[in-house]
């Protein structure tokens, strides 16, 4: 391992002296380089990037030995479940993106979890029909049928090339083996997550020493029981944590504790391939996530919005291109309170929110100069136009395979219960239905009827897995956590690409805003100058500073090879190559 990273290193030094990396950039940035301080990772045949560093090496080692970019992702998501706990998952969900080089087609693999068949509309209220949050993320009532397991085995057996034994077993050894605390892993064991965590004997015995403390940073922890699993669905496949002895587990610990998941939920479980969303950008193409996620829609929506204004000339994060994105999210989010839940349940105006008519009768909607408020905006009419603490990476390999994945717990380690037995942490993704329409969830978001709870429904997600194209040939991959935040991130990173010119690590880093109808405020991080917020607040926007948002990990396809960057907001993300 040494070795590899020494040569990775030595190959991302001598790649920047033969290719000039202060010269890196976006598509069109490439005819006008734009010089940055931040300088991307670069490397000739593969790369991963994602937000923990053993598992991104875990990635880099497949993609040497000549697995393709499903491969390594596949691999990357059962190590993250092993050194990024509080978001890396087995007992949780996501989407996936996968494009074929060879056949050139793009796939969205959602394995987004279910409500289980004795779920009902009005479960995480109290008994006075408020929203009960103990209940919405604490409670073994918060767990949706986790869909993580059956998603990543699927890719693996529909585009993969490698045994899941082979892919599997990294993990199992950093699971055996131990792995050495973080300082983000120390970090994120704030006293709230310590007390969640501390109420279950089976998630004291995972996350705390024998005297009841937690982990220091540089001490050595293993997980035995999680590596137990692991070894189980290596051997067995996805059988044995949807039919066989986990399964067993987990719903011997829902009826311990009032939990809802039966056998039947867990064997009825099926991920789903769909077509992705498309749209198109200043010639180039977003693929991205279709419902049930929001992400891909309203993406694309709101670039939709912004494209008729030259966001470039006005400057990367001045007031006038501030301001105007931020209408175009108010707009976008405002839908999305409407008319996004699970197609399979509500019928989804996917043409109408992504058509570029719809997007320009929204356009006349914006004043250049004074910012509407929420109660000025509401769900549009695109019928007309028919016809936090998630974890994202990004893969591609010398073939140009390119897999784009988000997956999540929702909060942070999710509803802090971990099967006994299984080393295995449950989601509390029910948390992201509409417990009760027109009343925010855990990250702010209102939510109407299209996202009620129903059994068997999948509920809403804000995750944008995204891949960008030009000329017909990937350009981009991103995605990030950061709950409701995740899309305007997303956004961003696209927009300081293609609209600024940036190379993908200035992108990244750059500071990032965020406004999504209600609340009505502008979120802003550090970085914007006195002056800007001044002038945001004289068009009527309504500042608040916030923290960082989003952890986006991203990866370009260059003349030379390929140039990526990890998102500097959260410690201990690597992007790496070869």
């Amino acid at each position: 391992m040494k070795q590899m990273l020494i040569r990775c290193a030595y190959a991302t030094i001598i790649a920047g002296a033969m290719w000039g990396i202060a010269s890196l950039g976006g598509a069109e940035a490439s005819d006008k380089p734009r010089p940055s301080i931040f300088q991307p990772v670069v490397a000739g045949s593969g790369m991963v990037s994602s937000q923990e560093g053993l598992a991104t090496r875990v990635g880099v080692e497949i993609l040497r030995r000549g697995g393709n970019a499903v491969d390594a992702a596949v691999a990357v998501g059962f190590a993250l479940a092993v050194t990024l706990p509080r978001a890396g998952n087995l007992g949780g969900g996501g989407f996936m993106m996968v494009h074929e080089a060879g056949p050139g087609k793009t796939h969205a693999i959602d394995y987004r979890e279910t409500a289980p068949g004795a779920a009902s509309r009005d479960m995480l209220l109290d008994n006075e029909g408020n929203y009960d949050r103990r209940k919405a993320i604490g409670s073994h009532l918060a767990v949706g049928v986790p869909g993580t397991v059956a998603g990543l085995t699927l890719a693996l057996d529909r585009f993969g090339t490698m045994s899941l034994a082979d892919v599997m077993q990294p993990a199992i050894n950093l699971a055996e083996k131990g792995i050495p605390v973080t300082q983000g892993f120390a970090e994120s064991m704030t006293p709230g997550r310590v007390k969640r965590l501390s109420q279950w004997p089976a998630s004291r015995e995972k996350f705390f020493k024998s005297d009841g403390t937690v982990y220091q940073v540089g001490e050595e922890w293993r997980q035995p029981m999680l590596a137990r699993s692991l070894v189980l669905i290596a051997e067995k496949g996805p059988a044995a944590f949807y039919n066989g002895e986990i399964a067993e587990r987990i719903v011997d610990n829902m009826k311990t504790h009032g939990g809802l998941i039966t056998r039947s939920d867990l064997a009825v479980y099926r991920p789903i391939v769909r077509a992705p969303v498309r749209g198109w950008y200043r010639d180039h193409e977003i693929v991205s996530m279709p419902p049930p996620s929001s992400g891909g829609i309203h993406l694309i929506q709101m670039l939709n919005i912004m494209e008729a204004f030259d966001i470039g000339a006005m400057g990367h994060n001045s007031a006038a291109s501030v301001h105007l994105s931020t209408e175009a999210m108010k707009f976008a989010y405002a839908d999305r309170s409407w008319y996004l839940g699970d197609p399979a349940f509500w019928k989804v105006p996917v043409d109408g929110l992504t058509s570029k008519a719809y997007a320009a009768e929204i356009r006349r909607r914006i004043d250049r100069d004074k910012a509407r408020t929420a109660d000025e905006i509401g769900p549009g009419d695109p019928k007309a136009h028919e016809g936090r603490n998630t974890t994202h990476y990004s893969v591609i390999d010398r073939h140009g395979n390119v897999v784009s994945n988000t997956y999540t717990l929702n909060l942070a380690y999710g509803t802090g219960i971990v099967v006994p037995g299984t080393g295995i942490l449950l989601n509390n993704e029910m948390d992201d239905f509409s417990a009760k329409p027109g009343v925010p969830n855990s990250y702010g978001l209102i939510g109407g009827l299209a996202n009620a709870i129903e059994a068997g429904k999948r509920p809403l997600s804000s995750m944008t897995p995204t891949i960008v194209f030009k000329d017909g040939k990937p350009l981009l991959a991103t995605g990030s956590p950061g709950g409701s935040r995740i899309i305007t991130a997303v956004l961003q990173v696209i927009s300081n690409i293609i609209d600024h010119g940036m190379n993908v690590a200035a992108a990244t880093a750059a500071p990032r805003f965020h406004h999504q109808w209600r609340p009505d405020a502008l979120f802003i991080e550090p970085g914007f100058s006195a002056d800007t917020v001044e002038l945001l607040k004289r068009k009527g926007q309504v500042v608040r500073s916030s923290r960082l948002m989003g952890n986006t990990q991203s990866i370009m396809t260059m003349p030379y090879g390929l140039a990526g960057a990890s998102d500097p907001r959260r410690r201990g993300a690597l992007t790496a190559g070869y």
